[in-house]
């Protein structure tokens, strides 16, 4: 299958561009920037992208490329840091900026090219720069300019492109159409990513490599997991066995619901673990959210060993995994920040004697909707607000009690009836109640209260890796306030918390 290769410098938007890439029916795969070059020659590689990054190409531990991978004879395009070691490579000159420029700007194109077909000559870029490029290498080309930057660049005589600013992202305002031309026309990729093969493919995968092994799956009641499980259910049937493990930290009443769910909808056999206490009990005193998480996920692999126990024939653990997963958790042997650890990825410990199947590992979240609806799923269960493995555990801010838990499952339980009652949970993309480590005074029924604080979050995006605070009336936040503060004891100060991701995250941890 044809692909596109994006090389990882450790920017944020590296799904961004995977996904846009993936939105043209064409495979990307995101990779370590000090990649063996051979793994980059091989003749389903059509085009390579060179991602942005925090460095300065001068930095002391800069992540650096040979100047051989230009020789390749594939069309790459260098976004931002990916232009700046491009030109670096070339001798050009690179300086740093007055000042770092982030946000929008305008794009004017000088010189009409295959990567600026079909561009107006205006138009609104995304920056997000502290280095630009003062002069160009003598062997490029200027194709495009901002007030304040050399914006496009292209060699003289090779398909290498370069780019200040973002086009992945949606502020750019023709950026989609500058991807569709590297990719398209000058890679010449052709459309072969498609879900309908990757669920033939998938399940005939799962067939092969399970035989006539048994599988235990992972399932919290999520779209991932509930994808997974169909996926795998019809490859191998009754060989899988669902473990719901119930960890005291899921939304109100929320266990009892996901059993109905799974037991009105599919015939697929589901156990559930009740672990609540040992979850709490282990989370007890702890307030940083990378040790709650590390927490959690070890405590999930001691409900899977106890069931080990009882599923000794058992050789498959199976997970929701999807792609932002693994990206946001692991620093692929390069610069890529750490976001946050998912629970679900890293490997298991040697002494939980499985194997990791994991169907949905290299898609998005938006792909793996779409597997699922086609294959049956109910559009309601599709479409339901993504819930993090960890929980409430890292949505109740410090430390995690009973009493913390309690609270916010109320609040939260008020915010989302009260968006299905206005009609306005499909349309926004996750919401959620964050519970603070702060209390304030207050005053109800003429008496002094000195309670919680709780943190309203709505968040609207397509792809979950940029996002917007959802634009709700003051009328519907002051009702959402009113009823919280009212009928759930311990809290007496609602914030909306109004943070775009980025800067922010969509959650709070």
């Amino acid at each position: 299958m044809e692909k596109i290769i994006v090389l990882d410098f450790g920017s944020q938007y590296n799904q961004l561009i995977a996904r846009r890439v993936r939105e043209l029916g064409v495979f990307s795969e995101i990779v370590p920037f000090n990649i063996e070059l051979e793994k980059l020659s091989t003749k389903d590689i059509k085009g390579i992208i060179l991602s942005g990054g925090p460095n300065s190409v001068y930095d002391e531990f800069a992540p650096h490329i040979t100047k051989d991978i230009y020789k390749l004879g594939i069309p790459i395009l260098g976004i931002c840091y990916g232009m700046q070691i491009t030109q670096y490579l070339f001798e050009g000159k690179i300086s740093p900026a007055e000042k770092r420029e982030y946000g929008k700007s305008t794009l004017t194109i000088k010189k009409d090219s295959p990567l600026t077909k079909n561009l107006p000559e205006s138009s609104t870029v995304w920056m997000s720069h502290g280095d630009h490029v003062d002069e160009l290498s003598k062997e490029f080309e200027l194709l495009g300019t901002t007030p304040s930057c050399v914006a496009i660049a292209k060699h003289k005589e090779l398909d290498l492109y370069n780019l200040q600013f973002h086009p992945e992202v949606t502020h750019t305002e023709f950026g989609k159409q500058i991807i569709e031309n590297f990719v398209v026309d000058i890679c010449k990729a052709k459309p072969s990513w498609n879900l309908e093969d990757y669920i033939d493919n998938t399940i005939k995968g799962i067939k092969d490599r399970v035989g006539d092994n048994q599988v235990i799956l992972a399932l919290s009641g999520g779209v991932d997991s509930s994808v997974a499980a169909m996926l795998i259910h019809k490859a191998i049937g009754d060989q899988l066995t669902c473990v719901f493990v119930d960890t005291g930290l899921l939304r109100k009443d929320e266990g009892d619901k996901v059993m109905e769910l799974y037991a009105n909808n599919f015939h697929i056999n589901v156990n559930r673990a009740n672990a609540g206490v040992e979850f709490l009990t282990s989370l007890k005193g702890v307030k940083d959210p990378e040790q709650k998480r590390k927490i959690i996920g070890n405590e999930f692999i001691k409900v899977f060993e106890s069931f080990k126990e009882k599923h000794k024939d058992a050789k498959f653990l199976a997970q929701g995994t999807i792609y932002p997963d693994v990206i946001e958790s692991v620093s692929i042997n390069g610069p890529s920040e750490t976001i946050k650890s998912h629970h679900n990825v890293g490997g298991l410990p040697d002494e939980l004697d499985f194997e990791l199947l994991e169907p949905l590992r290299e898609l998005f979240k938006d792909e793996v909707r779409k597997v699922g609806l086609k294959l049956g799923i109910p559009k309601h269960m599709i479409m339901r607000h993504p819930f993090p493995g960890p929980g409430l555990g890292i949505r109740i801010l410090g430390d995690v009690s009973v009493e913390k838990v309690k609270i916010l499952q109320e609040a939260d339980d008020i915010f989302i009836e009260e968006l299905y009652n206005e009609n306005l949970y499909d349309l926004v993309s996750q919401a959620f109640v964050v519970l603070l480590p702060v209390k304030t005074v207050g005053v109800m029924g003429d008496k002094r209260t000195y309670e919680y604080v709780a943190a309203v979050r709505s968040a609207d995006t397509i792809d979950f890796m940029t996002a917007t605070f959802s634009r709700l009336s003051f009328d519907f936040l002051d009702k959402v306030a009113s009823r919280i503060i009212n009928e759930v004891k311990g809290i007496n100060r609602v914030v909306y918390d109004i943070t775009s991701k980025p800067p922010g995250t969509i959650e709070w941890e």
